[in-house]
């Protein structure tokens, strides 16, 4: 099984059928956390869900040239969210990043590693020319992550998602394969 090590407690990995429990009771614990930015999180949300999105991670995989798009991020041997690609254009070798973090592993650094190694693995190993990130207006914690990465602020699709009531405007930032070479010979995560 693909697992991409970090450092001695962090790594991503692919899901298995068996971390359905775990990633789901991770999810709740931190629905309050979470919701206001993802809009997948709401009352009607079973553990059903959780375990076809995991099954739809290994489908991701046979579509995609045996290629994973989405990870587990695992600290210290626990679920502490998830990274992956939404989107991946093989022709236009581009892909759109996603993520989220459990409430008890925010402010441990953990996504700044877990980021870098996915632009690791998107440029190196997928040979992508374009990875874009697609956070909302005021998910400012979100937006951090492209922007300490370099990312190029592009635009902002206003109104671009709806969240239960509301719908809120997407900055997208950009990065592409010669920034990424450059940020390579400056920047470490360890």
């Amino acid at each position: 099984m693909l697992q991409l090590y970090i450092d001695e407690k962090l790594s991503l990995r692919l899901f298995t059928e068996e971390d359905t429990q775990e990633l789901f009771l991770l999810t709740m614990q931190s629905r309050k956390h979470l919701e206001k930015w993802l809009g997948w999180i709401h009352a009607a949300y079973s553990i059903e869900d959780t375990h076809a999105f995991i099954r739809d991670t290994w489908e991701q995989i046979e579509k995609n040239g045996g290629h994973p798009l989405n990870f587990g991020i695992i600290y210290d041997g626990r679920i502490a969210g998830t990274i992956g690609f939404h989107t991946f254009n093989r022709m236009n070798r581009s892909a759109s990043v996603g993520y989220w973090l459990g409430e008890p592993f925010v402010g441990k650094g953990i996504m700044t590693k877990s980021f870098y190694k996915l632009l690791e693995y998107g440029f190196e190993s997928l040979h992508l020319h374009r990875i874009e990130v697609r956070a909302a207006e005021g998910n400012l914690k979100s937006r951090a992550i492209p922007e300490r990465f370099g990312f190029k602020q592009e635009g902002v699709i206003r109104e671009a998602e709806w969240l239960y009531d509301h719908y809120v405007n997407h900055v997208v930032y950009g990065l592409l394969k010669h920034e990424w070479e450059e940020l390579k010979k400056t920047y470490s995560i360890n």
